[in-house]
């Protein structure tokens, strides 16, 4: 894997770490839906997208996978798995991508 790739997977892998904190606060509030950070791999992106509580869980199962902006995803490296009020989900393809998204799941 290249260095800009590389790169990426960790700012991906960052906004998934922000999500899941967010998801918590929400969960806590009980509150139905929320707002996450784009998690595509741009690190100037502050793009956000509405979600409610089981979507986000089901997204979150699959440690290959990230919700982005229509237009943000990769397809040298993911996707689009399913397309989704507002936004896409991506799963990752290559094997140094799948690999670094699953070193990094906050859930394992």
């Amino acid at each position: 894997m290249d260095e800009r790739a590389r790169r990426m997977g960790l700012n991906e892998a960052m906004f998934r770490q922000v999500n899941e904190a967010v998801s918590a606060i929400s969960s806590e509030f009980e509150a139905p839906t929320f707002e996450i950070v784009c998690e595509c791999g741009a690190i100037e992106c502050t793009d956000r997208i509405p979600i409610g509580n089981a979507a986000y869980a089901a997204l979150r199962r699959e440690p290959h996978q990230f919700a982005v902006i229509p237009g943000h995803e990769r397809p040298e490296v993911e996707i689009v798995v399913a397309i989704e009020d507002g936004y896409y989900v991506v799963e990752k393809t290559s094997p140094e991508a799948r690999q670094l998204a699953e070193r990094t799941d906050p859930t394992t």
